[in-house]
Parts: C-alpha cells; sequence; structure tokens
C-alpha cells in the first residue's frame, strides 16, 4: 500500500460540495460521501474520532474534512494534479482535506481505515511543526502512527539493500517521489527511521523531539537536545543497523541470489569435486576390467591346460 501526502506546493483545487453527497459529522470531523459509500464513510467517522490522538503531538484542534470519491476519475479530480497514478489516498495540510478512494478502490489500495489514519497523521504533524518535516519524516511519520508495519517485508526482501547499503535521508525524499517499487522501499525506510527515532526514549517516545523542533526549528538541534544525539550521527547509526537487521533476511529470502552465490563461491569446489570423483570412478572401472581380463586368461590358461593334460593321457592309453 502507498500513500502521498501532497505539501503545500502541490495543493489541488479545493473540492466543492458534490449534488447528491450525504455529510457525516462527529467531533472535529466531516465525511462527504456518495449514498453508496455511506456505510464505509461511517465507520472511517467512527474510527477518526475514537483514535484522535497522534504519537508525540498534542491533541489535534484543527476541523478536518474528508472526502470519499466514489470512482477512480472523482479522486483524480478532487486531488487535482501531481498526484502519482498508484495513489490511494491525499492529505492537503493547508486544507485540513483529504481525499480517499471509496469502496470501488481495488484490492491493491489496502485498508481504507489505514489510510485515512496515514492522512490524519500528515494533518496533525503540519498542525503543530508545520512544514518543518522533510518528506522523508513526513511520510515515515505518518506510516509510522498508521502502523503500517507490513511495509517492513519490503524491506526483509529487498536485496538491493543488502548489496548496496541504506540510502542516506535526502536520498529517502527522492524514492519517495519516484515510481512505486522506489517508493514503496523509500516509504519502508522512512517510517524504519522513525520508528527507531521514537524507540530512543521508551518512556516519552517522540514528545521532547517535537517540542525542541517547534522551540529550535532545527531538526539537528531537537535531535541532540531529545536524544543526545546528532541528525548526523542518528543517521549512520541508522543505516548501519538498518543493514545488518535486514540485509542477511533479504539474501536469504532471495532464492536466486543464493543460488547465484552457490555457483559462484561454492559451484568451482563443487565442479572440482565432481571431477576427482569421475577421475576416481573411471581409474576403478578400468582397474575392475583389468583385474576381469586377468581373471578370464588365468582360467582360459587353465582350462587350455587341462585339456593337453588330458590328450597326453590318452595317447598313452593307445600305445598300451
Amino acid at each position: 500500500m502507498l500513500f502521498l501526502a501532497l505539501l503545500a506546493a502541490l495543493q489541488g483545487p479545493v473540492a466543492r460540495m458534490p449534488a447528491g453527497a450525504d455529510v457525516l459529522s462527529a467531533g472535529r470531523f466531516t465525511v462527504v460521501c456518495m449514498p453508496g459509500d455511506a456505510g464505509l464513510a461511517r465507520h472511517l467517522l467512527d474510527d477518526a474520532v475514537a483514535n484522535d490522538t497522534f504519537p508525540g503531538l498534542p491533541r489535534p484542534q484543527e476541523r478536518v474534512t474528508v472526502y470519499v470519491a466514489p470512482d477512480e476519475q472523482r479522486f483524480r479530480e478532487w486531488a487535482g494534479g501531481g498526484f502519482p497514478e498508484w495513489g490511494v489516498a491525499v492529505a492537503f495540510p493547508d486544507e485540513h482535506r483529504i481525499v480517499i478512494q471509496g469502496r470501488s478502490a481495488n484490492s491493491s489500495a489496502g485498508d481504507p481505515r489505514t489510510n485515512l489514519r496515514h492522512e490524519l497523521g500528515h494533518l496533525s504533524l503540519h498542525e503543530f511543526v508545520g512544514s518543518l518535516p522533510p518528506l522523508w519524516f513526513d511520510e515515515g511519520y505518518a506510516s509510522f502512527v498508521a502502523r503500517e508495519w507490513t511495509r517492513e517485508q519490503v524491506l526483509e526482501s529487498s536485496v538491493v539493500l543488502a548489496l548496496r547499503g541504506v540510502p542516506h535521508f535526502a536520498a529517502l525524499d527522492t524514492m519517495i517521489a519516484g515510481g512505486a517499487v522506489r517508493a514503496e522501499r523509500g516509504y519502508a525506510l522512512a517510517q524504519r527511521a522513525v520508528a527507531d527515532l521514537a524507540a530512543r526514549d521508551p518512556q516519552h517516545g517522540l514528545t521532547y523531539l517535537f517540542r525542541d523542533w517547534m522551540a529550535t526549528r532545527s531538526l539537528d538541534a531537537a535531535m541532540r537536545s531529545a536524544y543526545g544525539v546528532t541528525l548526523g550521527g542518528f543517521e549512520e547509526e541508522w543505516r548501519r543497523t538498518t543493514r545488518q537487521r535486514y540485509g542477511a533476511l533479504a539474501l536469504f529470502a532471495d532464492v536466486g541470489f543464493v543460488s547465484l552465490v552457490f555457483f559462484v563461491i561454492v559451484g568451482p569446489f563443487w565442479l572440482a569435486r565432481r571431477r576427482r570423483d569421475r577421475a576416481r570412478l573411471a581409474a576403478m572401472r578400468a582397474a575392475d576390467e583389468e583385474a576381469a581380463r586377468r581373471k578370464a586368461s588365468e582360467t582360459l590358461d587353465l582350462l587350455l591346460g587341462n585339456v593337453e593334460q588330458t590328450g597326453g593321457n590318452e595317447d598313452q592309453i593307445k600305445r598300451r
């Protein structure tokens, strides 16, 4: 599942109330949908109200409007330009608006409640720290609060990660904004980075980081204050531990790679052993054949000797 939050520079057109739409409201949320998506909209609304807190952030106050698109065409229209074809939901922080695909979405869209939670994570983050977060942190935090742990399966099967190493944070921004395959890996790595940051303080998680980030306007300074580590220091530590954590899993999970390693490293020894075994077997066969020939020759000589001896005895009897 892949999601994208477009920042203010990529804002789409403000969605107008569709004709014949249903409007559901509760708490600080309003959900706009067509009648066919009313059941889904109610579940989304209830889930948003019941889970309206986000790790490390104060409780959000801004009102949010969620548009549930009845089909892909309407989703594209409401999401506006600059949105990737593989996306299934989008948040507009400056407008406090979210557009999400409805029940007509295909199975690859994933759980709509998870998709909505992801986008609400973007809005809540921007409500508190504004445009300070780089893209990798923005997407990593949204995935973290949505508990999209299945993303890590991408890392467990990524041979590229094991062979080339883990990219720097700046490279994650490029990956997330790229094609579907690279973006999927970028999202997974960004989520892992934010999760590892939160784990540095088991008691407070990201709370002090966000507080100090707002005060200093610098992620590096906030990390020094909250965790006692620089941004660069954490980045190198995270790259090393992430490669150690997932690199071996990826290599052994890839049957093709294991086969390649076998034939490149183990193969020559295996072939040499086979050649030695074949040569030994050929020598054993030759020895067996020679022994058989000798035995046959000895048997023949023995038989011929007996015949000659018998013939001599017969001559002696005739003379008598």
